[in-house]
């Protein structure tokens, strides 16, 4: 695996592979009395986060602790960001004090990739989320998910509905899954969709009642209002009204069929009460699973050769 995680097209299918594959025993050492494992013991993981999160950021931290990493939290509201510090001297800063890796969300597209090229190959970056652009780890944690329920992605039809255009995590996932052999369609108003999805391996569709019955896995995305700057549908209560999933619309969905979404829920917008907290919504299996795949991102990053999983070890 290379010295960073940017892009989920930075990872051939061996590597994604073989991150699933290490993911499920990271899985069985969350489920441990003590769930930690040395394998990172004496590297310093900083997080470096410009936007606000809770579950990427927890998760991170967690799988960190889990592998008895040092850790360090910046927040940009108490540090010298506030009083005009750059995104280079910040990271430099952090460098000098000695870290082995940077995970990095920032509101700009491209951020990370900036900070990689700065650190090279002496500290270790993650892509925990840049502006509309990716989000890798939330895409290896989707895969897992459903290979944890359907065993494979080959030849399933994942439909990812709502607000495409300012999704980061639409295309991370949709590079992973068509990689690993689903066959991906995009359901959205022509107004929720890029503005030009040349290279895109998808079909796409702006009626989700036609195609709700021939999917595998419903992917539902939230309306990300904090990033429009127009007006882009009529109303959110139409907005429901044609691409809610709603208890009548999962009445056709197939028996077998999986309800996804990433977080934060907009219950009663993208997704209805009801829905979030029927069996067949894998959304808590997503949060638990993003903890064991970070773990996996981090540990082929920084692994220091040590037994991952010695039975017992604290």
């Amino acid at each position: 695996m290379a010295r960073h995680l940017l892009s989920i097209a930075d990872l051939p299918v061996d590597d994604l592979e073989q991150l699933l594959r290490l993911t499920d025993t990271f899985v069985e050492v969350s489920k441990r009395p003590i769930p930690k494992v040395p394998a990172l013991r004496g590297k310093n993981v900083v997080w470096l986060f410009y936007e606000d999160s809770t579950r990427t950021r927890l998760s991170f931290e967690q799988a960190a602790k889990r592998l008895s990493a040092d850790t360090m939290s910046f927040s940009v509201g108490s540090s010298s960001v506030s009083k005009g510090e750059s995104l280079r001297d910040t990271v430099q800063t952090i460098e000098a004090m000695g870290v082995d890796a940077i995970v990095v969300r920032h509101k700009s597209a491209g951020a990370p990739w900036q900070v990689a090229r700065w650190l090279e190959d002496r500290v270790a970056v993650v892509n925990a989320g840049d502006g509309w652009h990716e989000h890798p780890t939330q895409a290896l944690l989707d895969c897992y998910t459903i290979r944890q329920h359907r065993k494979t992605l080959e030849g399933l039809r994942i439909g990812i509905v709502g607000d495409i255009k300012h999704s980061r995590v639409a295309r991370s996932d949709v590079l992973a899954f068509t990689a690993l052999g689903a066959e991906v369609a995009l359901v959205a108003p022509p107004t929720l969709l890029p503005p030009s999805l040349e290279g895109w391996p998808v079909r796409v569709h702006h009626d989700l009642d036609e195609v709700l019955g021939d999917l595998d896995v419903v992917y539902l995305l939230r309306m990300q209002q904090e990033r429009m700057t127009e007006h882009l549908v009529p109303s959110l209560r139409e907005y429901t009204t044609r691409y809610g999933l709603t208890a009548r619309r999962v009445d056709s969905m197939r028996d077998d069929a999986l309800v996804m979404h990433p977080g934060p829920m907009n219950r009663g917008v993208e997704i209805s009460a009801e829905v979030a907290d029927l069996p067949r919504a894998v959304i808590i299996d997503q949060v638990r699973n993003g903890v064991a795949v970070r773990m996996a991102v981090l540990y082929l990053l920084l692994g220091s050769g040590l037994d991952l999983v010695p039975e017992g070890d604290s």
